[in-house]
């Protein structure tokens, strides 16, 4: 009679590992309370367990979901875009260690409170740009240095990301910003003036130049 080999089992790679880790400290959070999750999220943020830590930011436009990482500020969401998407996505793209934190979005927190209240012209919070690569994030830069209450063209920035002739490219890289506002694509238009897409919806690119003085203040209805 012949012996049945038994085959062994595939050892997990490290990074299945930190995946199913993570899964399993998401699914104990989901059984406490909001705060004491959100605790939690602060404690392990402090420790350096947390490799995106994430909040909601209140603005103008409604709620925005804000991530950053011990880089910078990797993504900026408007509430167009589901916030378990883009979380969902982090995690696929960067690390799985995703946690809420306040704390660690406090320094965006405030720095974008002083921008809607006309108070900050420049803002000093770093930038990640890990969810960009090659073009778009030469495209970013370009855009980054683009001054308050100036405006670009695509054409402009697409010379400036280093290909004069990619002005539909630099478009389409804009249109993927990650972090609007902070990397500010709404200064950035078309030849002749015309507004241009904005991954925000045109309302809102609207709403951001008259903040900024590039456009004039809406009158009383």
């Amino acid at each position: 009679m012949r012996s049945k080999v038994k085959t062994k089992e595939p050892a997990a790679t490290e990074a299945e590992l930190d995946v199913q880790e993570w899964r399993a400290v998401e699914m104990g959070l989901e059984g406490l309370s909001r705060a004491a999750a959100r605790r939690f999220g602060e404690a392990a943020w402090d420790a350096g367990e947390v490799d995106v830590a994430y909040a909601t930011v209140e603005s103008p436009f409604g709620p925005l979901t804000v991530a950053v990482t011990a880089r910078g500020l990797a993504r900026l969401a408007y509430p167009n875009e589901e916030a378990d998407r883009v979380l969902a996505d982090l995690a696929a793209r960067v690390s799985p260690r995703v946690l809420e934190s306040s704390r660690a979005i406090d320094p965006v927190r405030r720095e974008l409170d002083r921008y809607f209240e006309g108070r900050l012209r420049r803002f000093e919070t770093r930038v990640d740009l890990s969810l960009v690569r090659g073009f778009t994030r030469d495209v970013l830069r370009a855009t980054a240095r683009i001054p308050f209450g100036k405006v670009s063209t695509y054409r402009e920035v697409a010379t400036r990301a280093g290909n004069p002739a990619a002005v539909r490219a630099a478009g389409n890289a804009l249109g993927s910003n990650p972090v609007p506002i902070v990397v500010p694509c709404h200064r950035v238009l078309r030849t002749g003036g015309g507004l241009g897409g904005y991954t925000g919806g045109l309302d809102r690119k609207e709403a951001l130049l008259r903040l900024e003085g590039v456009l004039e203040p809406k009158g009383p209805k």
